[in-house]
């Protein structure tokens, strides 16, 4: 490996972390706007069918899998330590930004885990987005599923263009 290529994957680390701490920023300040301001028993319409509803999920996407906080949340930890380990591998600034919204959707929702309940990992994950005819989420979800899907769409289509460094 060049001195160039390592230089290059050793900068792409502060970029995940980066991208990470801007969503985990994000999406720590709007739960704690919507567990301040929203009444959970008193959806806020907003415009069509979006409306602000407070939830506390203790389960998985979708409300699914209640009460397995615990082992949801380390399968967050090894998600995280995984994309730590991974974006230092990969050249692709596509992979390390996708990586950054993962990373940051899941430490967000992580730390919903640790610090909203009594017991080890047992905290409820604060939901409040709310277009009714689908399952209530946040920003750490979407920004999960905004980095997943480049990572498929990179991987499909994007990873052939990108040059391999010599």
């Amino acid at each position: 490996m060049t001195e160039a290529v390592a230089a290059a994957r050793r900068s792409l680390l502060p970029v995940t972390l980066a991208v990470a701490a801007v969503v985990l920023l994000v999406d720590q300040l709007t739960k704690h706007w919507a567990v301040s301001t929203l009444d959970p028993d008193v959806p806020q319409h907003v415009i069509w069918t979006l409306q602000w509803n407070l939830s506390f999920n203790t389960g998985m996407a979708f409300s699914k899998g209640q009460g397995f906080g615990p082992i949801i949340g380390l399968v967050a930890i090894i998600v995280v330590v995984v994309i730590v380990l991974s974006v230092r591998t990969n050249p692709s600034r596509t992979v390390a930004v996708a990586a950054g919204l993962v990373m940051g959707g899941a430490i967000g929702n992580l730390a919903d885990r640790v610090f909203r309940g009594e017991g080890w990992l047992d905290g409820a994950v604060i939901d409040f987005i709310d277009f009714q005819w689908f399952p209530i989420f946040n920003v750490a979800d979407i920004s999960v599923n905004v980095g997943g899907a480049i990572f498929i769409i990179w991987s499909l289509f994007g990873a052939r263009g990108e040059a391999s460094p010599a």
